[in-house]
């Protein structure tokens, strides 16, 4: 039995706390909120700012601590490599931690290994920004270096709007006070997950996305199949490969976003971590019948080994989503929620999550931690899949 610290304590992590102990481990869990989700599923907890490591340090000591782990929370990564070099447990390292969390040494590893990026600037002033713009004589994404959940993303079309928008992406870069400037790319968004054994790296399940039309940075949708008639997935597979096997990535998950234009598919952003909103709990398990968590919880407790998670054929026309209610017209008070019945009694619908209720004020969501809540499907095949969602926009109706 392995005490096994896991940090933070939000709902994400309840899918990991539950294996801990379903395997026989102890799940003891730090996060600041004295009504945190996960101190009711773990066997011990410290009510805790996370990245107070003094206190986090001293509290795993007491507790005997031998593993260290976090999934689906980019602002996490670098505190477990930290925490794993404390406490001599496997994780990541801190050079390969920051190399997934800094969109700017992604660029700069993706050029070393000759993958296509879009052109790109290391901005720390808003003049850095603006000769770019210029440069490319077109749009540009800004973005702060090591955010999550696309808070401070910010598609900008003319200098003017760097005025406001350049010091919030720069707000919200957590180590270095700088943005990533980069050409906007105009195509299909695509995420891949997979994971890491020592000596492969496995795709487990492949997005093509949708976005909000009132903010083209935050998804309403991903739509996760093993092939795609209009997209070669095998080229995302094998571009993603290169990148994770010529990193130092010696175990654990990856989750990458790719953008398709004009016949090139285009790194935007990888993460040592599985996709969030359940995409590594429930989707990617779905997707290949494989118990990764399993998995990912022998290696962080010392047994580092081999496993094979190639797709095997009978699991190849699966399918699932990850679907973002949208927020009806502009917002308001919500007066009634229809369809709740159909969520609750349809099997192909895994989970789903409300947050608001009648007679809260609503907006349109301004990042991806800021929406009103979704729905995750899974099912058999696309044609069951594509059914469950037509019955979700008939049944289902948010009424302001």
């Amino acid at each position: 039995m392995k005490n096994i610290l896991v940090l933070p304590g939000t709902m994400w992590q309840l899918a990991l706390i539950d294996k801990i102990r379903e395997m026989g481990h102890k799940a003891l869990v730090v996060n600041p909120a004295a009504d945190s989700i996960g101190f009711s599923h773990a066997d011990s907890y410290l009510q805790s700012d996370i990245f107070d490591v003094d206190r986090v340090v001293s509290w795993g000591k007491e507790n005997h601590v031998n593993a260290v782990m976090s999934d689906e929370c980019d602002i996490a990564m670098n505190l477990i490599a930290k925490l794993g070099k404390i406490f001599n447990v496997p994780t990541l390292d801190e050079e390969t931690a920051s190399l997934y969390t800094d969109k700017f040494l992604m660029r700069e590893f993706s050029k070393k290994l000759g993958l296509k990026y879009p052109e790109y600037k290391y901005c720390r002033t808003k003049k850095d920004a603006i000769e770019l713009l210029h440069k490319i004589n077109g749009p540009i994404i800004i973005k702060p270096l090591d955010s999550n959940a696309s808070h401070g993303v910010f598609k900008i079309t003319a200098e003017s709007e760097l005025e406001n928008k350049f010091a919030e992406s720069l707000s919200f870069s957590r180590h270095s006070k700088c943005v990533l400037a980069e050409r906007f790319i105009n195509g299909v968004e695509f995420t891949i997950d997979g994971i890491k054994t020592p000596s492969n790296h496995y795709t487990l399940a492949i997005s093509e996305k949708k976005h909000f039309r009132h903010n083209e940075s935050i998804a309403n949708e991903l739509y996760f199949t093993h092939y795609n008639d209009q997209f070669d997935y095998d080229e995302i597979r094998k571009l993603n490969d290169t990148f994770v096997m010529h990193s130092n990535l010696l175990f654990g998950f990856t989750h990458a976003e790719y953008k398709y234009e004009d016949g090139t598919y285009y790194l935007i952003e990888i993460a040592a971590r599985g996709g969030g909103n359940m995409i590594s709990s429930v989707i990617t398990q779905h997707m290949t019948n494989y118990d990764t968590y399993r998995y990912l919880i022998e290696c962080a407790t010392g047994h580092i080994h081999e496993q094979n998670f190639s797709l095997r054929p009978e699991y190849r026309d699966r399918a699932a989503v990850l679907k973002f209610f949208s927020t009806p017209s502009e917002g308001g008070v919500v007066t009634e929620i229809k369809g709740l019945d159909y969520l609750k009694s349809e099997p192909d619908i895994v989970q789903y999550k409300l947050n608001f209720q009648v007679g809260d004020n609503i907006v349109q969501a301004a990042n991806d931690s800021a929406r009103i809540g979704f729905y995750i499907a899974c099912s058999e095949n696309k044609e069951k899949l594509n059914k469950v969602m037509r019955n979700v926009e008939e049944n289902f109706e948010i009424i302001i």
